[in-house]
C-alpha cells in the first residue's frame, strides 16, 4: 500500500518523480514495506530532527529500500516540517530534489535506480531546505576550522542541478536564507557558511574568468582543496569515471575548460571555503 494520509499520484508529485520513473516508483510502493524499508525507515525516524551533519549511516539497504523508505517515510517529514510552520513552497521545492536524482540516476546508467541515495538522508532529517537558487544545510560545526567557534551553529551551501548563478540570484538565495533559518530555527543560530564543491577549485576562475560560477566561488574565503578527481566531469557532464572523455561534448565553455584542464595534465578537486553570512 502508498504510504498513508497521501495519495499515490500526490505524492510522486510532491516528490518530483518524472513520468519515466513514476510506474516503477509505485510498483515499490504498491507492496507490504520491504525489509530493507523498514531498517531504512528506523534509521530515517531517528535522525528526523537531530541535525545531522553526514549522510545516514551505511547499512545493507540497497537503493530501492532506500527509494521506498523516503517515499513511505514523507507523511512523517511532513508533519515535522509542519510542525515547525515550513511554507508549503519551500516544502516542495526541498523534496522536489528526490525526483531529480532518480532523474539524474536515468540519464547517466540509462535506467531506473537511485545512485544517490545517500544525499536525500540530509534532506529527510528535516534541516535542509531549497531556498531560491541553492540548498542549504543547517549543522553543527564539527570540523577544526579556526573560522568558526566549537558549538556553533552553520549553514552548509550546496548547488542543485538547474539553473544560473547571476549574482542577484545567489544574492536572493543567501538574504532568504538568513531570514527563514533565524524565523524557523531560532534556538540555531548560524553567522557563517561553507560550501565544499569542484566549482571553489581555484582553476575554475583561472579557466573561465569572469563567469558567473567564478564570482560564485569568490564569495567564499578558500580554506583548503582536497583530491576529488572526477566530480567536474560527473556534474558537467553527468558522467561517472575519467574513460571515453574525448567523446564528450566541448560546446560551452565550462566544458572546454573541465575538458581542458585534464588534457593539460591536471586534475580537478574540491575547494572547502567559507563565507559569512549578510545580515538579516
Amino acid at each position: 500500500m502508498a504510504p498513508s494520509d497521501m495519495d499515490s499520484a500526490e505524492l510522486l508529485t510532491l516528490l518530483g518523480i518524472q513520468e519515466a520513473d513514476r510506474a516503477a516508483v509505485l510498483a515499490l510502493l504498491d507492496r507490504e514495506p520491504s525489509e530493507g524499508a523498514q531498517t531504512a525507515l528506523a534509521i530515517l525516524r531517528e535522525r528526523l530532527g537531530r541535525f545531522p551533519g553526514g549522510y545516514a549511516p551505511k547499512s545493507d539497504v540497497d537503493e530501492f529500500g532506500w527509494l521506498e523508505a523516503y517515499a513511505r517515510f514523507t507523511p512523517e517529514l511532513l508533519a515535522y516540517w509542519d510542525g515547525l510552520g515550513i511554507p508549503h513552497d519551500i516544502v516542495t521545492a526541498t523534496l522536489a530534489d528526490l525526483g531529480r536524482h532518480v532523474d539524474i540516476n536515468r540519464r547517466v546508467f540509462g535506467t531506473f535506480g537511485f545512485e544517490t541515495f545517500g544525499w536525500l538522508s540530509l534532506h529527510f532529517a528535516g534541516n535542509l531546505f531549497q531556498l531560491g537558487r541553492l540548498q542549504f544545510h543547517l549543522l553543527p560545526h564539527h570540523e577544526d576550522e579556526d573560522w568558526a567557534e566549537p558549538g556553533e551553529w552553520i549553514l552548509s551551501v550546496h548547488i542543485p542541478e538547474g539553473g544560473g548563478l547571476s549574482p542577484a540570484v545567489v544574492d536572493a538565495s543567501f538574504q532568504q536564507a538568513v531570514a527563514f533559518f533565524a524565523q524557523y530555527f531560532p534556538d540555531q543560530p548560524v553567522r557563517s557558511a561553507e560550501c565544499i564543491s569542484w566549482l571553489l577549485d581555484p582553476e575554475l576562475a583561472r579557466r573561465v574568468p569572469g563567469s558567473n560560477m567564478a564570482a560564485f566561488a569568490e564569495r567564499f574565503t578558500l580554506d583548503r582543496t582536497s583530491d576529488s578527481p572526477t566530480d567536474a566531469v560527473y556534474f558537467t557532464f553527468r558522467k561517472r569515471g575519467l574513460d571515453g572523455l574525448d567523446r564528450l561534448p566541448r560546446d560551452s565553455s565550462l566544458q572546454r575548460a573541465v575538458l581542458e584542464h585534464i588534457d593539460d595534465g591536471g586534475a580537478w578537486g574540491l575547494g572547502h571555503g567559507h563565507l559569512t553570512l549578510p545580515r538579516g
